[in-house]
């Protein structure tokens, strides 16, 4: 997968069409993300301890990491290429316009 925690996505398909937000987490043993803001489920938590409070909380569900493109700040969504430099480290790269994503 080659998406990483921190990388900003667009939605491109599904009921949350169209929305961005930060991917929170990456579960790549099942191709999923967890994206910030996107997919809220209503989920009723028991309370646990003193601090935490019960009751309905939304939380982020994972969603399919082939329904995001991420995006480029120069060109908006897009594919991820790859590049590697002199020194032999590899970079992401955007497939329009060739930009780092990093």
């Amino acid at each position: 997968m080659k998406l990483r925690t921190g990388d900003t996505v667009r939605v491109i398909t599904g009921k949350d069409k169209g929305a961005e937000g930060r991917i929170a987490r990456v579960l790549t043993d099942k191709n999923k993300i967890i994206v910030e803001g996107v997919a809220t489920a209503k989920r009723h938590a028991r309370p646990t301890g003193q601090t935490m409070q019960g009751g309905i909380i939304d939380k982020d569900m994972p969603i399919d990491a082939s329904n995001v493109m991420i995006l480029c700040p120069e060109c908006g969504p897009t594919k991820i290429g790859a590049r590697i430099d002199d020194e032999g480290r590899k970079y992401r790269t955007c497939r329009k316009c060739g930009s780092d994503l990093e």
